[in-house]
């Protein structure tokens, strides 16, 4: 079977990353760190590497500056073998760069640049050309963009259905404190979406994992994968819904990016075909690599281990 392209839209930036910080440093004014790494970040960067590490052809819709940062992203898209044709080039405008403080738990907390790259793109930044006839189109992710409200997605997401894609969309936290009913437009042209739990409690209202998926379903959203971490997720649709365990012997040491692995790897299932269930434990295996390692990207090398993780 021929297998589709991927589209992916959304933040392409540098993340700066130290590990384990915790918050002494504020106190103390120095403390070491077992790692401080520099690797290639955002929503949508993060997903086209594991897309493209697995193998899939895959077109990135983003934008950088023109400094050390972006040629740093576009290297390392070259490298990747991902298109970055739709990648735009500023002038103006420096590419987003974020401080990442991961915690002795994995966890993390961002300091990010507003005036960057990461807030200013736009639906401008979109060309219809990159809506390829038959392929995923994913935005990664809902509320980084503050120019993509509601109405700018609902009409991004009609045209790439109109070309006959597959429409997803991974999610961050909302920042204005949006409900499900002001996303209504957007959120029923997706075929599938991948909230967090939290991002999808605070955006429904709800804290049940039925009641958060049935605010999705009621506005027309196919599928909702809810991420829950270390429980896995739970996927719903109108016809069934499960739990899908995570990879119980996966060792954590940093959660930057599991998110977007998880989504780039379903995308991947999704793609080649796979049922919801398997395409849910393919992407539940896919985050279980990105943990163990430091940094976003790096998980979609080990096709195999990932077949191994998931029972595949």
């Amino acid at each position: 079977m021929s297998h589709p392209s991927y589209t992916i839209v959304g933040a392409a930036i540098l993340d700066i990353l130290a590990r384990p910080v915790d918050a002494s440093v504020f106190a103390a004014g120095s403390v070491p760190a077992e790692t401080v790494a520099l690797h290639t970040g955002g929503d949508a960067m993060n997903e086209a590497c594991v897309l493209a590490d697995l193998g899939a052809d895959v077109h990135l819709v983003s934008k950088v500056g023109r400094d050390p940062a972006g040629e740093m992203v576009l290297h390392a898209c070259s490298r990747r073998n991902i298109d970055a044709a739709f990648v735009g080039v500023s002038s103006d405008i420096p590419t987003g760069t974020n401080i990442v403080l991961v915690d002795p738990k994995g966890e993390r907390s961002f300091i990010t640049a507003p005036g960057s790259t990461l807030r200013q793109f736009y639906p401008a930044d979109v060309p219809d050309a990159a809506l390829r006839p038959g392929g995923i189109l994913c935005f990664a992710s809902i509320f980084v963009s503050p120019h993509f409200g509601n109405r700018e997605l609902a009409f991004l997401f009609s045209k790439a259905k109109a070309a006959g894609m597959t429409v997803c969309a991974d999610m961050t936290k909302r920042k204005k404190g949006e409900t499900v009913r002001d996303m209504a437009d957007c959120l029923s042209l997706l075929d599938y979406v991948f909230p967090n739990y939290e991002e999808a409690a605070l955006l429904t209202g709800e804290s049940d994992p039925d009641r958060i998926a049935d605010a999705f379903l009621a506005c027309g959203t196919r599928h909702v994968v809810i991420k829950a971490g270390s429980r896995g997720c739970y996927v719903c649709t109108p016809d069934r819904r499960f739990w899908s365990p995570a990879y119980a012997r996966a060792r954590c040491i940093d959660t930057t990016g599991a998110g977007d692995t998880f989504t780039g790897c379903f995308l991947y299932a999704l793609g080649h075909g796979l049922p919801t269930a398997d395409c849910a434990r393919f992407a539940n295996a896919g985050a279980s690599l990105c943990i163990e390692q430091t940094g976003a990207v790096g998980a979609g090398k080990d096709l195999q281990e990932i077949l191994k993780r998931a029972g595949l």
